[in-house]
């Protein structure tokens, strides 16, 4: 099962047979981008083994079109296709931090304007932390902007995350005003911290 069609691969990944699902899945990546949004709705509503074998089959699909040398225009196409479920308010969150990760290995400026579109994401404790993290994974300054801009606008209980991921990027955060979390005593103790 080298090439498969969509309809192909639809099918198999709803099989009951998972030597049939583990082959559709291998092989998803010639699907391209066709795959992202039926596989996603698989993800969603499917069975247990029959979601799990639509993720892997849309992993695939991102880590074929995102090795170096693959065809940008194939690319671009599937970044285009998650970022339009990115922005899709009637995705689970199962979904959308599935996808959240995908475009974190292959996405750019657009995965970060997406991430904007999310409504509500801020205050999402289901998918935030997932975003946070993508955001401080992608390259360039278009995501340390809108790192800073969440910062501003998360809720308190998110800005010291926030503040963490722009002290990865380079970007210098008040140590005093947004303390990094893992230094934040968690019960109470007689221990003092060392003065700078």
């Amino acid at each position: 099962m080298e090439e498969l069609t969509l309809d192909a691969l639809i099918a198999a990944i709803k099989s009951d047979d998972p030597e049939r699902r583990t082959k559709a899945m291998l092989a998803a990546g010639s699907v391209g981008a066709a795959g992202i949004r039926p596989l996603a709705k698989l993800v969603a509503t499917g069975e247990l083994e029959v979601a799990r074998a639509a993720t892997r089959a849309m992993w695939k699909i991102v880590r074929t079109v995102g090795a170096p040398g693959f065809d940008a225009a194939k690319k671009s196409a599937v970044v285009s296709a998650l970022t339009g479920l990115l922005v899709d308010a009637t995705q689970p969150a199962a979904v959308l931090r599935e996808v959240i990760w995908m475009l974190s290995e292959i996405g750019g400026d657009e995965t970060i304007a997406a991430m904007g579109e999310i409504p509500g994401l801020l205050e999402n404790k289901e998918i935030r932390e997932d975003a946070r993290c993508a955001a401080e994974r992608i390259p360039g300054a278009v995501a340390v902007d809108g790192l800073k801009e969440a910062l501003e606008a998360a809720p308190a209980d998110f800005r010291n995350a926030i503040a963490q991921s722009l002290r990865v990027r380079g970007v210098k955060v008040s140590e005093k005003t947004y303390p990094n979390e893992k230094l934040v005593p968690t019960k109470q103790t007689e221990v003092k911290p060392v003065a700078p």
